[in-house]
């Protein structure tokens, strides 16, 4: 079937989508980006990604009024066309097209894009075998977290760990993990959830701060603070979190052990209230 997607309030197929060769996206990665995880049809946390996208928007600069209503009901609308009950959609605005010039164009005219991807998040073999992942120093670029399209290293970086036989990366700087690929890092030890501080180094990821609330509400002791790849080793679990993943358990790092090897049980805790406690509030 050939998908709707959605290019400048307009909603089109696939194949007849275009956007201008000049654009600062295509030409500059000038561009910020959101993904909305869809389950059972609905948005999961749609609110919050809005939101980011609102604060990742003026940290560049880019004179883009977020309307969330709008946003949503476009949203809504790709779910609708393209029939979609588990998956995402990702959105991005660019500052438009310009002739190619490091400085901004005096008048941008953003460029908006949105597509759907089917994906049955809620059975992917990964929630019970959890992700081995292994280190790399983290070369990207000082600001994570705006969320732009520059994520070039990102891509080298996780292919590199997949030709290794991994599923992911984490990157570490100065001694201690920042984050995955697309995701935020967590360990457990002794019952005490260990995650590092937000900052320009990590992006401030939604679902983390989801799950950092449902575990204070369950009265888990939360550490916030950076960890070593040797830390994380002798952990008694770890997970990741990110909108599509939830909570989802990390069992090997650099080829050790963590834990029992499988998805420990605070982190499937965590990652079944996260669900449960998103679907009643899904859009």
């Amino acid at each position: 079937m050939t998908r709707t997607v959605f290019v400048n309030g307009s909603f089109v197929p696939e194949d007849q989508a275009t956007v201008s060769i000049f654009d600062r996206g295509f030409l500059m990665g000038d561009a910020i980006y959101e993904v909305t995880t869809v389950i059972d049809g609905k948005l999961i946390e749609f609110p919050a990604h809005m939101a980011r996208l609102a604060r990742s928007l003026a940290e560049i600069e880019m004179p883009f009024e977020v309307d969330e209503d709008a946003l949503l009901a476009m949203h809504h609308e790709l779910i609708a066309r393209n029939d979609l009950d588990q998956g995402m959609i990702y959105m991005q605005v660019s500052r438009g097209p310009a002739d190619r010039d490091f400085v901004y164009p005096a008048d941008p005219k953003p460029t908006r894009i949105a597509f759907t991807q089917s994906i049955p998040w809620l059975s992917m073999p990964f929630i019970e075998t959890g992700f081995k992942v292994v280190s790399c120093p983290d070369k990207r670029w000082g600001r994570r977290d705006i969320k732009t399209v520059q994520i070039l290293w990102t891509c080298m970086s996780k292919v590199d760990a997949q030709r290794k036989g991994a599923d992911d990366v984490w990157f570490v700087e100065d001694g201690l993990v920042t984050e995955g690929s697309s995701c935020n890092a967590f360990i457990i030890k002794n019952n005490r959830i260990i995650t590092r501080a937000l900052s320009h180094d990590i992006l401030h990821g939604v679902t983390r701060a989801v799950i950092l609330k449902f575990a204070k509400e369950q009265g888990l002791e939360v550490e916030v603070r950076g960890f070593s790849v040797e830390e994380a080793q002798q952990a008694d679990e770890a997970f990741v979190t990110a909108s599509p993943l939830f909570a989802t358990g990390v069992v090997e790092l650099d080829g050790v052990t963590i834990g029992s090897g499988k998805p420990g049980p605070m982190t499937m805790q965590l990652r079944e209230a996260h669900i449960r406690e998103s679907l009643k509030d899904g859009l």
